[in-house]
Parts: C-alpha cells; structure tokens; sequence
C-alpha cells in the first residue's frame, strides 16, 4: 500500500510544480527504504529551470492569495487538517518507509503535522495592528501586518511531515505563497501532503513542492530572485550559514532552525524512575534523529549507579525492527553516512575510556544497537558534536554550577532539560541555561502552540505559536494627516 501511495505521489509531483517546457522534469530520482534497502518510490529531479518555473507562479499568485481574508485562508487549512487527518494511515506508513521512523511516531507525527494546519487556521485571524497614540492633533498613527511575499522553504528528512505544516501552516495562514524543497532522502510525504492541499481547496500554485536529488541547483534561482523574500530552513548549521550568505545578497527574511546538542541535567533530588522515563522519551525517538535530541546526559554523581541501573534496563528493553511493527520502537539510521558518524562517535569515545553498558555496535544494515555509554568525559566527540543517533552518553557530575556551564559549553542553544523536584533550582537553572527550549522534568516539550526555535549557531527566528505566524508578516506604520 504505501509503495502504491509513494508512486502516486510520484506521478502527481511530475504534473505539478514544474516548469512545461524544461525537459528536467522528466528525470526522476529514487527514494530508498533505510530498513530494508528496497525502492519506496520515485520522485521527480527538479532542475533550476523548475525552480525558475515554481518561482513566477508563486509570485503570480501571491497577490490574489494575499487577498483573500484570513477567514477564507483558515476555511481552506482546516479542510486540509481534515484530509491530512483522515490520510493518517497511508502518510504514516509513506513516512515509515521512507526514513524508517517506526510506525507508532509516525502515525503520532502526523497527528503533529496536523497540529500547526489546525492553530494556524485560527491564528492566521489574529495578525493584529495597532493604533498608535499620536504626538499631534490632527494625526492619526497605526501599524499593520502584512505577508512578507513569495518563501522559500527548506525541510528536513527526520520529520517529512510535521517540518513541512511547521513551516508552510503560518506561511500560507498569513498570505504568503511556499515553494518547499523538501529533504531528498524523504520527499515523498511532502508531495502527499501538497496532493491533499489541492483536494482541500487549495490553489496548486500558493503551495508548491520541488523533489530534487541535486539541492544546489535547485535552491540557487530563489536565493537569486529578489521577489523571494523569505527564506525558513531545518537543517544543519553547517548547511545554515551557507543559506543565511546567500540569502543575504537579496537581504530576504531568514528563519534558521539549526543543529542541536542537547544537555539533558538530572540532579541529587531526582525521582530516578520518572528521570528515566523521560530521558529516554527525548533520546530514542525517532533512533535519536532529532535535533532536539539529549545528547548529553549530565547526572548527579550520588545517584549515578542507581541511574545508570535503571536506565541500562530501559535501554536493553528498546525493540528494534521492522518500522511498520506496531511493536518496534527502535528503527534504522536514515543512511550510510548518519551510521557511520554514530559509529565513529561510539568508537572514539570507547577508544578514550568510555564503556558501552548497552549496545555499542553496528547492524545489520543500517541498525545500530540502542546504545548506553559511561565513563564519558571531555575530549570525546560525543560532548563536542551532535550524534543524531541512539547512543546515551553518561557524564557525572557534583556542582550545579559546574553542571550548568558545562552545559552552556556549545555553540549550539537549541533545547535542554533538567529533572528536580526542587522548585527554586528549576528557576534557577532554566534562566542559567542558554537555550531557546528548556524541558523541566518534560522530555517532550514540543507543541505546535509554543514557540520552537534556537539560540547561537542554533539558528534565529521561531516557529510554533503566534510567534511562527510573525515570522511571515511585515510591520506597515501608517502616519495619517488629517485634513
């Protein structure tokens, strides 16, 4: 079934979204399964000459979709939340085989997707203005919000799903037009997810999806045109900084949701069980794909032992398989080069000292063995660079402010946690740590009604909330004279 709904995808990308004329889009690149190594489906290989195509009539069409009253727009996205919804089944099993997220999250992700449609059909009503008090009798002064244009958007493999409505939802809610490049290891989703927009009601060019095996080409006409002017990336900060350049040559609007290497500090007060418990809520899911990911794993050293027993039972217990088992909860590295850093993290810090009371090892294929690390200490990759893997590395710690600014030491400010019971030190911490999103005791702080976003090389700008919808409206001041 879902190898029937990536080839629809397929065709319907190929109809859709491409230039008529340019020869590039009969050219089709291949989407692979990392469980299993098969053919999931095939996606059209957009060229720049797609891409040039994809821009006119985003532009085009942005005058009449800006337009319409926020009213109308909303009516049209929760149409579209209703179709995502009622298509949970196939878009998650499309999502399972194309990056092997295991069937449970998926279905969950979707739900999620649907999430951000469903608060910005409503928040799309609430870009208010203002009236301003005026400094002379006879002025009147107000601010107006309206849709910075034509966007170009960039999303990741790890969420096919919720990163596409993260982004396009607000983007479309404030009267803007989305031409996505979606990730080419899982594009297939998004091409769904646009299939559905047009069944909801939603005009085909306010919302276009570009498949593309060669990012590059694709990308460089939107960073050219100077009527794109706005620019939402998910991805590595490495591939960020070379966007945010590039962006800056048409000075367009950049939102940047960039790597991440999240603390995770477990204090003397911790009720062990519940630590763990969300510990592992925030590391495993999705095999530690996430940039949201605990990637270091501070813990008290009065309860290290008792900790690390528990944890280590809880990590054994991890099912790995197939990801459409409704039973597995642990499934493949999207691709070769996500194992092989897994790998050369757990070898190098294995080669320094460190010891794998869990797991430790590679395969088959594209599996890696849920993996509990101890004996971790600086100097190790695993504490200078983000994983993206199911490896938990164990650090001692005995100082709350040695803890914190260990923490701190990172470019990256994206999420970080801490589990205590004491009230005073969750203040305390939370204001101490220099991140964008802090998880109290919570491994799962993501809602699509909160602000989501980073600090430092973690990127700028917010998605989630009233704050994502204010990423895609301008400020007009307006001075009145009156006559």
């Amino acid at each position: 079934m879902a190898k029937a709904i990536a080839l629809r995808t397929q065709r319907r990308s190929e109809s859709r979204g491409f230039s008529p004329g340019c020869k590039e889009h009969m050219k089709t690149f291949n989407i692979i399964n990392p469980a299993t190594g098969a053919v999931v489906g095939a996606a059209a290989d957009a060229g720049a000459g797609d891409a040039r195509a994809a821009i006119e009539r985003a532009v085009a069409a942005f005058p009449l979709w800006k337009a319409k009253t926020a009213f109308e727009r909303g009516d049209i996205l929760r149409r579209w939340r209703d179709l995502i919804l009622k298509n949970e089944e196939a878009i998650a099993r499309l999502m399972s085989n194309e990056m092997g997220k295991p069937i449970t999250e998926s279905r969950g992700e979707v739900k999620y997707a649907a999430g951000f449609v469903d608060w910005y059909a409503e928040e799309g009503k609430r870009a208010y203005g203002d009236i301003i008090p005026s400094h002379a009798g006879a002025k009147r002064l107000l601010a107006t919000r309206q849709p910075v244009g034509a966007v170009y958007a960039v999303t990741p493999w790890n969420f096919p799903a919720a990163m596409v409505t993260r982004k396009v939802a607000p983007a479309l809610a404030a009267g803007c037009t989305v031409v996505l490049k979606p990730a080419e290891q899982s594009p297939l989703t998004a091409v769904l997810l646009a299939a559905l927009w047009i069944e909801a009601g939603g005009p085909a060019d306010v919302f276009q999806v570009l498949t593309t095996a060669d990012p590059a080409a694709v990308s460089e006409p939107f960073f050219a045109d100077a009527r794109v002017r706005k620019l939402t990336f998910t991805g590595s900060t490495e591939v960020g900084k070379l966007l945010y350049a590039q962006a800056a040559r048409t000075v367009k609007r950049v939102s940047l949701e960039l790597g991440g290497h999240a603390p995770f500090l477990v204090f003397e007060d911790a009720d062990i069980a519940a630590a763990v418990t969300q510990v592992m809520a925030t590391k495993f899911r999705n095999a530690g794909q996430t940039c949201v990911c605990a990637n270091r794993i501070y813990v008290h050293a009065s309860i290290r032992e008792a900790f690390v027993t528990k944890m280590s039972d809880a990590v054994r217990a991890l099912r790995v398989g197939d990801p459409l088992s409704d039973t597995t909860q642990v499934g493949p590295l999207v691709d070769r080069a996500g194992l092989d850093k897994v790998a050369s993290h757990v070898s190098d810090a294995v080669a320094k000292g460190a010891r794998a009371v869990v797991g430790g090892q590679a395969g088959p294929g594209l599996f890696f063995e849920p993996t509990l690390l101890v004996d971790v200490v600086a100097g190790m990759r695993i504490l200078e660079e983000e994983t993206f893997g199911p490896v938990a590395p164990i650090i001692s710690f005995t100082s709350e402010a040695d803890v914190v600014a260990a923490a701190n030491n990172t470019p990256y400010g994206l999420a970080a946690y801490l589990w205590t019971r004491d009230l005073g030190r969750a203040f305390r911490v939370s204001e101490a740590l220099d991140y964008g999103i802090i998880g109290v005791n919570d491994g799962l702080p993501a809602t699509p009604h909160a602000p989501f976003g980073g600090v430092k090389a973690s990127g700028i700008g917010r998605e989630g909330g009233r704050w994502g919808l204010e990423e895609y409206l301008d400020v007009k001041y307006v001075s009145i004279a009156l006559p």
